[in-house]
């Protein structure tokens, strides 16, 4: 079966084709740095570049893979949770493949696409614990197949990635500024108590990054000089040197502790509540975070969990996640009609598949 995917969740415009669980080619644009002018994402600016570059995405993979529209056999497209605007752009684009081609129509969850992803380059094995950790969510699941996911922490306020934006923004790294955090931690060893865990005292397993990010603020605001001036660019970062640049190496390897322990502490409390699994799957934009990949495989090791991780490029956005969630989704069954919403952040995507059809015949 071979599967389109289309990604247009936020701020990358992405497309890719998997041929029954192998990616066959993926084209992707990024907005990055038409959002670094303003420092964060726009929403009506990331809809109007999915609209324009979408259709030219569309004809250089077909052209690159020797593919025909009409060999399409499903049409995936991340449906939510994301940018309204940004949604409807691939939604729309989707619908309208499908009912030109006749290629089923599939809407996929991006968070579950996220965690399916490493199963383009290695085998998953359920039931397993899974770990996102990205800009808009910090969710744990029990994960019982490709089409069984149990909520079982969610974000309440800001997610670790939301956080590491905003502390990349107080300090005015370049956007998006949390790879800078991470290449800065690694130069000095985390101060302990220099931040709080936030949101451990208690038994539940939901996130809330919010404190923590007001107690880097609060730390920001004390020590001035460990902010730039104006938005620094990557030579800028890199020239810094000196105490101001240990001062602030410690400030991130300890804010970068913060977060990667409080996951921890909350993927140890989900492993025994969800019962016996087989695996720890961690995927999102954060799941790129050295210190988070190394607490991860320390957490899987001391629970005899095979660890399974996305190669670094499949940690953002991308059109091969969608296409392979979309493929094990299809593949079990798993369709939608022409009357697929889009949904926004903020709301639960539904379990609302059609009944399946025969897939021997178009």
């Amino acid at each position: 079966m071979l599967t389109l995917g289309i990604e247009t969740s936020c701020d990358e415009t992405a497309v890719a084709l998997v041929e029954d669980g192998c990616l066959k080619g993926e084209k992707l644009a990024t907005q990055v740095d038409t959002h670094a002018l303003f420092g964060g994402v726009v929403p009506e600016i990331a809809s109007r570049e999915h609209l324009r570059v979408l259709p030219r995405l569309y004809r250089d993979l077909l052209d690159e893979t020797g593919t025909r529209s009409e060999d399409i056999d499903a049409v995936a497209v991340a449906r939510g949770p994301g940018l309204l605007g940004s949604l409807l752009v691939g939604v729309s684009f989707a619908k309208g493949l499908c009912l030109a081609t006749g290629a089923s129509l599939v809407g996929v969850n991006h968070l579950w696409a996220h965690l399916l992803a490493p199963g383009l380059k290695e085998e998953l094995r359920f039931p397993a614990l899974g770990l996102l950790v990205s800009g808009g969510h910090t969710h744990t699941y029990l994960i019982k197949s490709p089409t069984e996911f149990e909520l079982l922490g969610r974000t309440l306020d800001d997610a670790a990635g939301e956080a590491f934006d905003k502390v990349a923004k107080l300090l005015n790294f370049p956007y998006p500024g949390g790879r800078f955090i991470d290449d800065l931690s690694r130069e000095a060893d985390p101060d302990t108590t220099l931040f709080p865990r936030p949101y451990i005292d208690n038994p539940t397993l939901d996130f809330s990054f919010s404190g923590l990010k007001t107690a880097v603020a609060n730390y920001v605001a004390a020590h001035p000089k460990l902010v730039f001036e104006t938005m620094a660019d990557t030579e800028a970062v890199a020239g810094l040197k000196g105490r101001r640049r240990a001062d602030l190496a410690t400030v991130c390897a300890s804010f970068n502790w913060s977060v990667a322990d409080t996951l921890r502490i909350k993927v140890e409390r989900a492993l025994k509540q969800a019962g016996p699994v087989e695996s720890l799957i961690v995927a999102g934009g954060v799941a790129a975070n050295s210190m988070v990949r190394e607490t991860m495989k320390t957490v899987a090791g001391q629970n005899g969990l095979v660890l399974t991780l996305p190669d670094l490029a499949l940690c953002t956005d991308n059109g091969a996640m969608i296409a392979y969630a979309g493929w094990r989704l299809a593949t079990a069954g798993c369709e939608h009609g022409l009357d697929l919403e889009a949904i926004p952040r903020g709301r639960v995507v539904p379990l609302d598949w059609n009944p399946p059809r025969n897939w021997g015949k178009k």
